[in-house]
C-alpha cells in the first residue's frame, strides 16, 4: 500500500482523444502543485468555484478546488479539465509530475476515501460495480452498493450484536450488580439478526447472476432452430443456419442483455445420436454446456411436433428450463412451449420476461449489490450465531456465548471494512482502473 501522505494524478475520463479530459491531484500538495501548472491562481482559493485559465503546457481550461473533507478522497483536491488530445493530457499529466504529484495506482482515489471514512469497503465495492455496470439492473445495484445501503443493513446487524455483547460481558463481570444474563431477550435479539442475514444469503445467488450473467444454453434436437433464436437474440447473423440439420458443430456463446440482465447465450450441437466424430464431439459439448449453464432453453421444432426423442431429453434435463416451441406458425403445431417464430424474431419478449421472473428476487430488493467476496463472511456470521442459539439452550458459562458473538461481529465488521488488513485492500483495490 502506496503511503497516504504522497500527492497523487492520474486521468479520470477516458482514454484521449477526446473532447474533454480531466485530470485529479489529491493530497496534502494538491493545490500548490495546481498552482505551478495553472494560472491565475487565486489567493485565497474560494473551494468548489470553478477557475477559468492557462496551463503550463498551453492548453487552456478548467480547475475546480476542493478543500480537505469535501472531496472524493477527503483530502485536498483540484480537477483540471483541459480539451482531450492526448498531447494536451500527457504534458498535463508530466507537468503535475514534475511539480512533486506521483501517478496514481489502480483504485487508489476511492482506497483513500475508504481510508480517510468517507465511504465504507462495500461502497467503494459500489464504485467499481458502477463503472463495470453494463445492463440497467447492474447499475441499479450498483447504485444501491454506492449510496450505503447494504452497509447500513450490515451495520445494523452488527451493531444490535454489539448491545447483545454489552450485555453478556455486563452478566459476566459485574453479574451481582445487573443480575443474570437474560437469555430469552438475547434469543430473540439474536434471532432476529439471524434472520436478516439469511435473507441477505438467500438473495445472494441471485445477485451473483445479476453481477456476472446468467449462462443459458439453447439445447435441442438438430433443425429446431436454436440458431435462428440465438441470432434473433442477438439481432446478428452469428450463427450460420441452414436447413441441413447438424449445421451447428461446436458452442457458440454471445453475451446479451435481457431484462436488464447480462446473459451468455450458448448455442449448442443438436441432441441426437450420430456416426461422424466431429458431430460427436459437438454433442459431448452440449452436454458439457448443459450441466454448467445456470438454465436450459430446449427448443423443439413446432411444425414436426413433440418426438419421443424430445420427450427423453427434455426430461433429463435439469432445472431451471424452458420448452420452446419454434416455428409456432407452422402446421402441424403443439400447444405445448412458449411459441416462437425465431426466424422473424416473433415471441422473444417470452423469453425476457422469463429472465425477470427467474432474477424475481434481486428484482423485488432492486438489488443490494451483494459481491462474491461478502458470502463466505455472511455465512461465517450466520455460523457463528447458529452457534450461539445452540449455546443458549447448554448449561455453559455467559462467557462462552460472547465467543459466538464475537466471531459474528468480526465477520460483520470485515464486509464494512472494520479491521481489514493491508493484504485486502491491496487486493481488492488492484481491480480498479486507473482514475478511481
Amino acid at each position: 500500500m502506496k503511503a497516504i501522505g504522497d500527492t497523487i494524478v492520474a486521468l479520470i475520463t477516458g482514454r484521449p482523444p477526446a473532447a474533454v479530459a480531466t485530470l485529479r491531484l489529491s493530497g496534502p500538495d494538491a493545490w500548490p502543485i495546481a498552482s505551478q501548472v495553472f494560472r491565475p491562481w487565486p489567493e485565497p482559493v474560494e473551494p468548489r468555484r470553478a477557475l477559468f485559465g492557462q496551463f503550463v503546457h498551453g492548453d487552456d481550461g478548467i480547475a475546480l478546488p476542493f478543500a480537505e473533507g469535501h472531496s472524493y478522497t477527503g483530502e485536498a483536491t483540484v480537477e483540471l479539465s483541459i480539451h482531450g488530445s492526448l498531447r494536451s493530457v500527457r504534458d498535463l499529466l508530466e507537468a503535475c509530475l514534475r511539480a512533486g504529484a506521483r501517478h496514481a495506482e489502480p483504485g487508489e482515489f476511492t482506497l483513500r476515501a475508504f481510508l480517510m471514512g468517507r465511504i465504507d469497503l462495500t461502497q467503494a465495492e459500489g464504485v467499481r460495480a458502477t463503472v463495470e455496470a453494463a445492463t440497467e439492473a447492474q447499475l441499479r445495484a450498483a447504485d444501491h452498493l454506492r449510496r450505503g445501503t447494504l452497509r447500513v443493513a450490515i451495520e445494523t446487524a452488527r451493531n444490535e450484536l454489539l448491545r447483545v455483547l454489552a450485555a453478556i460481558e455486563a452478566s459476566v463481570d459485574f453479574g451481582e450488580e445487573v443480575g443474570p444474563l437474560d437469555r430469552e431477550s438475547v434469543r430473540a435479539r439474536v434471532s432476529m439478526v439471524l434472520a436478516g442475514i439469511e435473507r441477505l444469503l438467500a438473495q445472494a445467488p441471485a445477485e451473483r447472476i445479476l453481477r456476472d450473467g446468467l449462462r443459458i444454453a439453447l439445447v435441442g434436437r438438430p433443425n429446431a432452430g436454436k440458431s435462428s433464436l440465438f441470432n434473433a437474440l442477438l439481432r446478428s447473423d452469428r450463427a450460420i443456419v441452414t436447413a441441413i440439420p447438424g449445421t451447428t458443430r461446436d458452442t457458440v456463446e454471445e453475451w446479451v442483455d435481457l431484462a436488464g440482465v447480462p446473459c451468455l447465450l450458448m448455442d449448442t450441437a443438436g441432441l441426437r445420436p450420430t456416426d461422424d466424430p466431429i458431430e460427436s464431439l459437438g454433442v459431448e459439448r452440449t452436454r458439457a454446456a448443459i450441466a454448467t449453464a445456470d438454465a436450459r432453453w430446449y427448443v423443439f421444432d413446432g411444425h414436426l411436433g413433440w418426438s419421443a426423442e424430445d420427450e427423453a431429453e427434455w426430461t433429463r434435463l435439469p432445472e431451471p428450463k424452458v420448452l420452446i416451441r419454434n416455428k409456432a406458425d407452422l402446421e402441424p403445431n403443439d400447444a405445448r412451449g412458449l411459441p416462437m417464430v425465431a426466424i422473424r424474431s416473433e415471441g422473444l419478449g417470452a423469453l425476457a420476461d422469463w429472465v425477470r421472473t427467474t432474477l424475481g428476487d434481486v428484482e423485488a430488493a432492486d438489488g443490494l449489490g451483494i459481491q462474491a467476496r461478502h458470502v463466505p463472511l455472511l455465512e461465517a456470521a450466520r455460523d457463528a450465531l447458529v452457534d450461539l442459539l445452540a449455546t443458549l439452550d447448554a448449561p455453559v458459562p455467559d462467557d462462552l456465548i460472547a465467543v459466538h458473538t464475537q466471531r459474528a461481529i468480526q465477520a460483520l465488521g470485515e464486509i464494512v471494512g472494520i479491521e481489514v488488513g493491508p493484504d485486502l485492500l491491496d487486493a481488492l483495490f488492484a481491480e480498479f482502473c486507473i482514475g478511481k
